[in-house]
Order: structure tokens, then sequence, then C-alpha cells
């Protein structure tokens, strides 16, 4: 069956069409409004998905989402970027649209879709990790995402890794977020070196970090080092609690490459003892996965996993 599927950013929306056997025969970017508050946003995803709806006439639609979620109930719990609180983000779809609505955290749906289409393939356990703006994490076994008895499982950026260390903004310090995001990179860079003082903004990125950081800035690769150590650090502790057979890292820094991956592979293995060592792999989906994971969701909805051309990728 056609499904269409919605990724909701902090930003902007990825929307796209799958065909049932999998092929994309659509994708586009639409701006999220958030600015405009939590309405204006509810306004945006459904405007998208009458548009596409219209066009494709789907059997489904797949829906993913930041922030807290409850999947069961088909509750976005929080999400601070959009200012959404316990909205009936599945029922109110449903409704509107007249379809059946698949419902869904965006790590675990892009988790998902590394799963059956990416870089978790053919991998019975593995843990996918984001590092973007921020770090989170899904736990991945036999191709089931774990939600955790809230639905909140997975936020390892939120796990301690320097106690009493830096702020996070979720209200604790030292968390792996603060040190080890792009977002904490860049920041931490600025704070060290007081770029953007004289002009009251700062437009470097994680990226330039890393570019200055390999041509000899002593800032740069002190805080491109403590990153990766602090993420060793996290991985280190997932991995004595999960035992994953891979570990797949997604998101902005991802793209990195060696001057990123050659690091945390040497700081992680220097941290274990009795632990296998897992695979260390970069997410093959990029930013299309959370989409791609609600597509899957939608067509789940219809043709059990393991069944038919979606569910015949599961791992």
């Amino acid at each position: 069956m056609t499904v269409i599927a919605l990724d909701v950013g902090g930003t902007r929306i990825k929307a796209g069409v799958m065909a049932p056997d999998g092929t994309v025969l659509h994708t586009e970017h639409r701006a999220t409004r958030a600015e405009f508050g939590p309405d204006a946003v509810l306004e945006a995803v459904l405007g998208c998905a009458t548009e596409l709806s219209r066009v494709y006439a789907p059997r489904a639609a797949g829906l993913a989402v930041p922030g807290l979620v409850d999947e069961a109930s088909g509750v976005a719990v929080f999400a601070a970027n959009l200012g959404w609180r316990q909205v009936h983000l599945q029922r109110w779809l449903a409704k509107e649209l007249g379809i059946p609505v698949a419902f869904g955290h965006d790590v675990r749906a892009g988790a998902l879709a590394e799963a059956r289409l990416g870089a978790g393939h053919g991998c019975r356990s593995f843990l996918f990790v984001p590092v973007g703006t921020g770090i989170a994490a899904a736990v991945m076994l036999d191709g089931r995402a774990m939600a955790g008895s809230h639905g909140f499982a997975g936020e390892l950026g939120h796990l301690v890794v320097r106690p009493g260390g830096e702020p996070c903004p979720c209200g604790g310090r030292g968390c792996l977020e603060a040190l080890a995001s792009a977002a904490a990179i860049a920041r931490r860079y600025q704070q060290a070196t007081g770029a953007g003082e004289i002009s009251g903004r700062c437009d470097i990125t994680a990226e330039d970090v890393q570019h200055r950081a390999a041509a000899g800035d002593q800032h740069a690769a002190r805080i491109w080092r403590e990153a990766i150590e602090a993420l060793a650090d996290g991985l280190a502790a997932a991995i004595t609690l999960l035992d994953p057979e891979r570990i797949v890292i997604g998101g902005g820094l991802a793209d990195a490459g060696q001057p990123y991956f050659g690091p945390l592979r040497a700081a992680l293995a220097a941290r274990l003892t009795f632990q296998r060592m897992p695979e260390i792999r970069p997410a093959a989906l990029g930013h299309q996965a959370g989409c791609l994971g609600a597509a899957l969701l939608a067509q789940d909805l219809r043709q059990p996993p393991g069944q038919g051309p979606a569910g015949g990728r599961d791992s």
C-alpha cells in the first residue's frame, strides 16, 4: 500500500511518499513555523499531510515527532522546540485525514529505518545514536526499538558523564549532550576563544572546530578531543548495560568521517575491559532516516513486519 510519512523536527518537516514495494515516490521539506506557536506547527503538519493525501491517495500515514513521546497512546508528551505538551497527535491526524496513522518517536523511527534499510541491517541488536544538535539513542533488538515503561528510553544525551560539570538544558549538570553534541562543541569553542563577541553572534559550527583542530588550533583540538572522550564514556556505559552487537552513529557529526570515528573507536576500546567491543559504523540513511522509519511504521499498520517488501527488510 502507498503511504505518506512526516518527520517533524524543530525547524523543518521532512515528508515523503512510499510505494507498496518500498520505493520512495516523493520527498519534500517544509518549515514547521514553530516561531508562530504550537498551533502553527499543527497547521503545517496537517497542510503537508493533506496535500500529499490529495495527490497520492495513501492507505495510511506515519508521523514521527521529537521530545518525550507516548507511542502507545499516540501522545506528544513534551516537545520543547515545538511548544507541544500532551498533544494527542495520532488521534487528531487520523480524524483529519480519514486514514490510519502510525505514530512514533523520531529517533526510534530512524533506528527502525536503519535496521531494515541501512547500517543496522542484518544485525540482531544495535544502538542507534544520532549526534547532532543534541544526542539521543534507540536500543534495537530483533528489529524493534525499546521504548521503556514510560516511553522515554534512549536518552543517552542526559547520562551524566562529568558529575557537577557544565549545565545542560534538561536541568542537570555534566550530561553527555552538554559536552559532545554538535551544539556543545560550537558553544564551548566560542566560550574558549571569544568568537563572535564583537559581532554578538557566532557562526562557528562543530565542523569548523574539527577543521581548526586539524589545522593546529589548540583550543579546537582540546574541545574536539573532550567531546569524543565524553561520548566514549557514555557509549562504554551503554555497552556495559546492553551488550550491543553494533553501534550506528548518525547525525551531523557522523559526516566528519575518520577524524571522528578513528579517535572514537580508540577511546572506546581503551575503556572496555571484559566487554566485547561492538562494531562502530556511520548511519547510512542520513537525515531521511526518521521519515523512512515513519513510512515503515505506516506500512506495518496494514502489513505485519516480516511480510511483504518493507517487512521483508526487517533484521
